[in-house]
């Protein structure tokens, strides 16, 4: 009997381990969900036919010429997978001082936009905006004497890179580059041309981050950067006000959704974002979160599963979406769960 009293005062009529202890009330109780419709698919594309190149720095990822791009695509359906944001590389005798490849009608990132709407006209194509993959220098803008970029003449730039883009078939347009007033220059731009349906997600609080470099090494842009700077217009990783006021100028320029980038280190700043604004907000896992996670799963410190916590939590955060190398293969463990 002394022993039913100190148990009865210990604890108490509700037992939280109750719903965890059935296996399918665990699953319907849960309170953030994950699925393949969250994921949207970072590919980076070359030119040529029926090749692939594999990137050393992001084990697993290659870079696909757009008739690979558009086989693959059917498997990447079959999981649940809808949405593919496009990144170009670009040879070195393409890259000029302006960028002006980025614009180009017959470029790689059109040309590939319209096989992919042919051959998959129900999926979502984002295309990225932004010069870097196009510059002699690597910088996402033009750059002045001094090697600053200057903000309104890249603007110039950016709103024709957009136009061919949705020209081309892009559901949304991402301005990557966060130059000040792009969005309202994009936006008046698409209206203008009659593309009022062409949605702009902007990378509102894309941040001076270290977690770029495999990225760069994908794309081909570390070898123009040469270790440069872009704090000048990327946001420093200590500020989230800054953040915010960047999110509501964007939303206020015509952005349908914004983006935080890099994602697991900057999940406060995607959950201030969706608790003020209630907008569409996603976050990019980047390249090198990708690589690292893969390099311990690889490795044997970490098990697979650790891919879709870790979506989850930009899930939790109150993301709409999220950016990542990841989704074939967290989708193919999301039809493997019960």
């Amino acid at each position: 009997m002394a022993i039913q009293r100190v148990m009865t005062r210990q604890f108490p009529a509700t037992r939280l381990r109750r719903t965890r202890s059935n296996a399918v009330l665990n699953h319907m109780l849960c309170e953030t969900q994950l699925s393949a419709a969250h994921l949207i698919y970072p590919v980076f594309i070359i030119a040529g036919s029926n090749a692939t190149q594999a990137v050393p720095s992001m084990p697993g990822v290659e870079r696909m010429t757009a008739d690979v791009l558009v086989e693959r695509m059917h498997a990447w359906l079959a999981l649940g997978l809808r949405c593919f944001a496009l990144f170009p590389v670009i040879d070195l005798a393409h890259k000029s001082l302006d960028g002006r490849e980025a614009w180009n009608d017959n470029g790689l990132v059109a040309t590939t936009i319209k096989l992919m709407k042919q051959h998959h006209p129900d999926a979502c194509i984002i295309s990225d905006v932004a010069l870097d993959p196009y510059t002699t220098h690597g910088q996402d803008g033009i750059v002045d004497a001094n090697h600053y970029v200057v903000n309104d003449l890249t603007v110039d730039a950016l709103v024709k890179q957009a136009l061919c883009h949705a020209r081309a078939g892009a559901d949304i347009v991402a301005p990557s580059d966060m130059m000040d007033g792009r969005i309202g220059c994009i936006r008046n731009a698409l209206e203008q041309a009659g593309l009022v349906n062409t949605c702009i997600m902007s990378y509102a609080a894309k941040y001076a981050s270290a977690y770029y470099g495999p990225f760069r090494d994908a794309v081909g842009s570390a070898a123009q950067l040469k270790g440069a700077s872009k704090s000048s217009y990327q946001m420093h990783p200590g500020n989230i006000n800054e953040a915010l006021h960047e999110v509501a100028m964007d939303i206020h320029e015509g952005a349908d959704m914004v983006i935080v980038k890099p994602g697991m280190p900057y999940l406060d700043v995607a959950k201030a974002v969706k608790d003020q604004f209630g907008v569409p907000t996603f976050a990019y896992q980047v390249s090198g979160e990708y690589s690292m996670h893969q390099a311990a799963i690889s490795a044997g410190w970490l098990d697979e599963k650790v891919i879709l916590e870790s979506l989850l939590a930009f899930r939790r955060a109150g993301c709409d979406g999220i950016w990542t190398y990841f989704a074939p293969q967290a989708a193919a463990l999301l039809k493997q769960r019960p």
